[in-house]
């Protein structure tokens, strides 16, 4: 199964960098399931967020399978992100140290 996903941020500030990389770290494997995101800048495609009724970014998407989850604010907590979009993370987060 795979877990499509939805970020929209603006731009390239602090907040959106840091939610490109967290979701980048889901793609790759830093959770037990196969995950496909598409990262969506407001400011170039505003129809977009209007369409999914997104009013502040950066907003991480939970598209299929269902239901639709939505993450909102900092996403820079790894677990945390991948808790509440249903899935267990399974690799290193930033406030665990690598070995």
């Amino acid at each position: 199964m795979t877990v499509r996903l939805v970020l929209y941020v603006a731009g390239d500030t602090p907040r959106s960098r840091s939610a490109r990389a967290t979701v980048a770290w889901l793609a790759d494997g830093g959770v037990g399931e196969r995950v496909e995101a598409t990262v969506v800048d407001v400011a170039e495609q505003p129809e977009r967020a209007e369409t999914d009724r997104v009013l502040l970014t950066p907003t991480l998407l939970r598209q299929d399978p269902g239901p639709v989850r939505r993450v909102v604010g900092d996403l820079g907590d790894r677990d945390r992100v991948a808790q509440a979009l249903g899935l267990s993370a399974s690799g290193p987060t930033p406030t665990q140290p690598t070995r």
